[in-house]
């Protein structure tokens, strides 16, 4: 039987109490409390801020670009102005990732804010088209990292299992971008003047600053091992590059078997296949291969990029269809989609609350892409007779279907990865977003052109000439025409529309097959599984159960 000395006991107490309360002091340093509910919305309010900015700008734009272009002149570079900042978002969007990964997400992101104000800024400065090419890409580079910011900090500070609440928020964000996009800017450059189309990002960018300085709170990391693999960086950014120039100038500004087409081809897979070798080697690899182990979120990349593809044709064609078939008027062009935007925007309320609800989720991705091809194949019946409210149910369809789809993409991809790879995860899957609608736009573009003007030439004479001239007549420019020229562009417009979106449905498929093969993993912040229990590569939650900190 052994005894206790009384002293020896009293230090083990104060010893249990010292180190209870240094462990306590470096939990407040490093890996915080979990952030309360109110203190969680007002830091969204922030990033659904900074959110905006990112996609309210190529919408406002969009609208001022014919009263930009009659100020500074240089008409053969107009689609420079959109091609640069498309270029310098796709581009820099892996490396905030990455560099928010290393050297912490707060203090990154914050300054892709700063550069996105000071593209901003300087474009609303601009004195020739040159200059503002320029100050676009700037921009661009700044955009890059605000949606990824966005993605990853969310990630960070809202367990998956939890994120659902809030994805009617985000998809409400998106909505709010692409209806009051062209109103806002068409207001801004009648009345401001189109510099303010630039000038507006300022007052919001510094609203989301102040806001995010003063709320979000998290772990700092350490400088000093932050080691960014440079040339994978850049021979990424080249093949990237390579690719949106492409599906941007094929067919349009340069034929398809051109030089200089084939050589940014070659010289895109050139840079793809040198980054591989480069990312299988480095020690830090802006985008680690090892997360394409994760069959989750391999698919949930695939579904991303498909997403993306189906989307950007809608919101291309659409309007276009609805102003030469149905004599809808450009000037309210956002609202044109309002009933695949409604849509969109209660499904994902809805799937998101019964993701945190249930904890199930496999259903929604099957769904999703279910009803994509369903909508894709509706609006492609689409003909000169078809009325308003018959192509509102159709986007309707096709909205419900990409609703499903928005936001569990990215939280089933970030549930796939571990904590430490939250920002490389989630650039990695608004990459593929972004490459699939630059695809999207070009290959549905090429086809809906080639379709119209083949069918315009079957008219023939002048006014059909005329006609031929455009794939894309504005109102005022149809309704110049002859009753019988309009009526063949109208019939023209309906079967590239036809065309565009028949292609889409066929290429939504795919996502659809892929969706039976995603694997339901437990969602972090459900509570303790075993390790491996899933398969899948994935963070173990934290102690509490609700928030899993990065290390």
């Amino acid at each position: 039987m052994s005894t206790t000395n009384p002293r020896s006991v009293d230090i083990d107490k104060r010893a249990d109490k010292a180190g209870a309360a240094d462990a306590a002091g470096k939990a407040d340093k490093g890996a915080q409390e979990p952030p309360q509910p109110r203190s969680v919305r007002v830091v969204l309010l922030a990033l659904m801020i900074a959110m905006l900015l990112a996609m309210l700008d190529n919408m406002i734009i969009g609208t001022a670009m014919p009263t930009i272009v009659g100020e500074l002149g240089g008409l053969a570079h107009l689609s420079w102005v959109v091609t640069a900042y498309t270029l310098a978002t796709a581009a820099s969007t892996p490396i905030w990732g990455k560099l928010g990964d290393l050297y912490g997400r707060k203090s990154v992101f914050l300054t892709s804010i700063v550069v996105f104000l000071v593209g901003s800024a300087l474009s609303g400065m601009a004195q020739d088209m040159g200059q503002l090419i320029g100050f676009r890409a700037i921009q661009g580079l700044g955009a890059g990292g605000l949606m990824v910011g966005v993605m990853a900090i969310i990630g960070d500070l809202i367990p998956p299992r939890e994120r659902g609440k809030y994805q009617g928020m985000m998809a409400g964000v998106m909505a709010l971008a692409m209806i009051g996009g062209p109103l806002v800017g068409g207001t801004i450059t009648d009345h401001l003047g189109w510099r303010w189309s630039f000038y507006i990002n300022l007052p919001l960018g510094a609203v989301a600053l102040v806001m995010i300085t003063a709320v979000l709170h998290l772990p700092a990391k350490d400088p000093s091992k932050a080691k960014v693999d440079y040339l994978g960086a850049g021979l990424l950014a080249v093949g990237i590059t390579a690719i949106v120039l492409v599906t941007t100038w094929g067919g349009s500004e340069y034929d398809w078997t051109s030089p200089v087409i084939l050589v940014l081809i070659f010289g895109g897979i050139a840079s793809l296949i040198g980054f591989v070798a480069v990312q299988r080697q480095t020690a830090e690899p802006i985008m680690p291969l090892h997360i394409f182990g994760s069959r989750n979120f391999t698919l949930m990349s695939v579904i991303g990029f498909l997403v993306g593809f189906v989307m950007f044709g809608a919101v291309l064609f659409l309007p276009l269809y609805q102003q030469a078939v149905q004599g809808a008027s450009a000037t309210n062009s956002g609202l044109l989609l309002l009933p695949m935007l409604l849509s969109m925007m209660l499904v994902s309320l809805v799937a998101g609350r019964i993701t945190t609800s249930t904890g199930r989720y496999k259903i929604f991705p099957i769904m999703g892409s279910g009803l994509m091809v369903v909508g894709l194949f509706l609006l492609a019946q689409m003909d000169t007779g078809t009325s308003r409210l018959t192509s509102g149910i159709y986007m309707a369809v096709l909205g419900a279907g990409m609703g499903f789809l928005m936001q569990i993409t990215m939280l089933v991809a970030q549930n796939s990865v571990e904590m430490k790879d939250m920002g490389v995860g989630s650039s990695t899957t608004t990459l593929f977003r972004t490459l699939g609608g630059s695809f999207g736009a070009a290959i549905m573009g090429a086809l809906f052109t080639n379709r119209v003007q083949d069918e315009m030439s079957k008219l023939g004479g002048s006014a059909a000439g005329a006609a031929s001239q455009s794939a894309q007549l504005d109102a005022a420019s149809l309704a110049k025409l002859p009753d019988v020229a309009r009526e063949a562009y109208q019939h023209a417009v309906s079967s590239g529309t036809h065309a565009a979106f028949t292609l889409g449905a066929s290429i939504a498929v795919i996502g659809f097959v892929a969706a039976f093969f995603v694997k339901e993993v437990p969602l972090r912040g459900a509570g303790p599984q075993s390790p491996g229990e899933s398969g899948e590569t994935q963070a173990p939650p934290a102690a509490d159960g609700k928030v899993a900190q990065p290390a």
